[in-house]
């Protein structure tokens, strides 16, 4: 995969607790960064997923009910 280059700039401290966290992973800053970002789109790719669970969940009933009404409708079914 390729690689661009990019300066970022946090504070001190910030920097600090990268580096610090990257080495205890065994891992160079970039990658520890990288897996942070991956980390967290994975979190909310999963958080939507939940919201849209609970959404159906809660509405699921209007669903049912609309496709139980195109069913009864005449000339309502998909060829």
């Amino acid at each position: 995969m390729a690689k661009t280059q990019r300066g970022w700039r946090v504070d001190d401290e910030i920097a600090e607790l990268a580096t610090a966290r990257a080495k205890d992973r065994g891992m160079s800053v970039s990658d520890y960064i990288a897996a942070l970002v991956r980390e967290d789109v994975d979190g909310l790719r999963q958080r939507g997923l939940d919201a849209a669970r609970r959404f159906l969940d809660e509405h699921q009933d209007v669903f049912d009910e609309a496709e139980e009404a195109d069913r009864r409708a005449p000339g309502a079914h998909a060829a």
